[in-house]
């Protein structure tokens, strides 16, 4: 199989065939001259980081703290090897697999790559308002966690965490209760209302770019024949 460069639209128009179920992999991989591999690769990828991760130059640097938490994740069953690489942002299955063979081998996993800034590896003190942003940031860039960890500079664990509290408990689950007893009527119904709307906002926006993106893939698509 030869390797040919593939430009980042195609690489988004194949991915989109395929999550459109309108190809298979093995399809797709002999219609772009590209193994296998490398079309689930891109669909990784993508599915973690959207059409940027097409665009990205270089190496992507990795903290240490999450190239623990992807092991840890694994290792504990939280899903599969493909599946940690999604949620984690992990552009190659192969780096993956490399972390889980150090980590048995009990090799540290230290910071690596080139480039971009390091995830925090510690958590921060972080206020409610700041809590509401971080959920509502992940939720708008499909809950990629290193990402969000970057952008609010706290640790990778933190906005995991923030995600897990706001799908189980809503708004209120994101108050720092530990120091003192709150009051009942600490939080205000507008205080609450004020922050739902916010994290709905970014899920409706999210949505709504999804559509657009597929509208504008249909027409390139149809303009291809």
């Amino acid at each position: 199989m030869s390797k040919r460069k593939v430009s980042v639209e195609d690489k988004t128009y194949a991915v989109n065939l395929y999550l459109d179920g309108k190809e298979s992999q093995r399809r797709i991989a002999d219609m772009f001259d590209v193994s296998l591999a490398s079309v689930q690769q891109w669909i990784r990828n993508y599915e973690s980081m959207g059409v940027n991760a097409f665009t990205l130059k270089g190496n992507k640097k990795y903290s240490k703290e999450l190239k623990q938490q992807a092991v840890l994740d694994y290792l504990a069953g939280h899903g599969s090897q493909n599946d940690i690489c999604k949620k984690c942002g992990i552009r190659s299955k192969g780096k993956l697999q490399t972390w889980i063979k150090k980590y048995n081998g009990h090799v540290e996993l230290k910071s690596s790559g080139t480039g971009g800034s390091i995830v925090m590896t510690k958590g921060r003190k972080t206020t409610f308002e700041e809590r509401v942003e971080i959920v509502q940031y992940c939720i708008a860039h499909d809950r990629n966690y290193a990402q969000t960890a970057e952008q609010y500079q706290v640790s990778y664990q933190q906005a995991r965490n923030y995600i897990v509290k706001y799908e189980a408990g809503g708004v209120e689950a994101l108050r720092d209760n530990r120091g003192k007893r709150k009051r009942p009527d600490e939080m205000s119904e507008l205080e609450k209302l004020r922050a739902e709307v916010k994290i709905l906002k970014a899920e409706k926006e999210r949505a709504e770019m999804e559509a657009s993106f597929l509208k504008k893939l249909e027409e390139i698509e149809r303009r291809r024949g």
